[in-house]
């Protein structure tokens, strides 16, 4: 069997720009996207995937509080709107890799596990959310929402606008994490802890309870690596290599990398919050427990990533 490889796939990535951010439109993104990761199961490689749900679980409630405004229509939590989300881009990752799998005539299933992850009730995050959600908007949009919804939080997001902050508790435990690593054994490539898992916490009695927040996709990812032994974690994002100094005269982009290095960087804090930080903060995590390599980079730049040809490649 070969090297298990966990690719966790952000949710902004698969929302289109100028307002083609249907669900037709979301399905066209995952179709691309899916190319490059049957791409990898070609080279040989066990694949599981992950994937963020920040823009998707910020629409769904969206939907919801107009619905519950306008029509009387009940109200959906927070961490149904997570396994909602989860599902819904599970199915459209699922099917979109069974037909290309189809078209190449490779010999893999695909199945998506709702997937849940133990958090802490006593997080700090419950008190000080940070997790960004929802569409991007200007100042004066920003300041509108705050006053038709006191209770929010919203928050400048990297350059990009002002987006709305909801509770961010780190992973714990993956559930499920027996039940993938079964499929995974059994050939299948595997769509898991879908939007960072529904955020679940243990109750005295040993049962779980659904718990208001979003898991930051990379921590959850980074866990589950850990969890189930993979080898090798691939973190996609906006850009094919990591830089310092991004944005400047003097930006430098990162090829091959160690763990000292990654800190010193994070310690000189060149990754803002919100975007690369959590990244290079999940990266170091699975790295300094059990990992081997981890790689940041774009979607279309897996395969030469995994082959060393491309991408930010961090190593103990």
């Amino acid at each position: 069997m070969g090297e298990v490889v966990i690719v966790a796939i952000g949710g902004n990535s698969l929302v289109r720009e100028n307002g083609r951010d249907g669900v037709d439109d979301q399905y066209e993104a995952v179709c691309e996207t899916v190319v490059h990761i049957a791409d990898m199961v070609e080279e040989g490689y066990n694949v599981v995937v992950t994937h963020g749900n920040g823009p998707q679980v910020g629409f769904g409630l969206r939907r919801s509080e107009i619905a519950e405004k306008y029509k009387d229509m009940p109200p959906v939590p927070l961490v149904n709107c997570v396994a909602d989300t989860q599902g819904g881009i599970g199915y459209q990752i699922q099917q979109a890799l069974t037909n290309e799998f189809a078209k190449r005539a490779i010999n893999k299933k695909v199945a998506t596990v709702i997937t849940q992850v133990e958090v802490s009730k006593d997080d700090p995050n419950f008190k000080h959310p940070t997790k960004p959600i929802g569409s991007f908007f200007t100042k004066e949009q920003a300041d509108k929402m705050i006053e038709e919804h006191p209770e929010w939080t919203m928050i400048e997001d990297s350059g990009r606008g002002y987006r709305r902050v909801v509770p961010s508790p780190k992973p714990i435990d993956i559930v499920e994490k027996d039940v993938i690593k079964t499929l995974i054994d059994n050939n299948y490539v595997v769509i898991a802890v879908g939007g960072g898992g529904i955020p679940v916490v243990k109750t005295e009695h040993s049962t779980y309870e659904g718990i208001d927040a979003v898991i930051d996709k990379d921590f959850a990812t980074s866990l589950l690596a850990e969890q189930i032994k993979a080898g090798t974690l691939v973190i996609t994002t906006g850009v094919p290599k990591v830089s310092i100094n991004f944005g400047e005269p003097d930006q430098k982009e990162l090829d091959f990398i160690s763990v000292e290095e990654l800190r010193k960087y994070k310690e000189e804090k060149h990754f803002p919050e919100g975007s690369m930080l959590p990244k290079v903060e999940a990266s170091l995590n699975f790295l300094e427990a059990s990992g081997k390599r981890v790689i940041i980079t774009n979607p279309e730049s897996l395969k030469d990533a995994v082959n060393k040809k491309s991408g930010t490649h961090i190593v103990k």
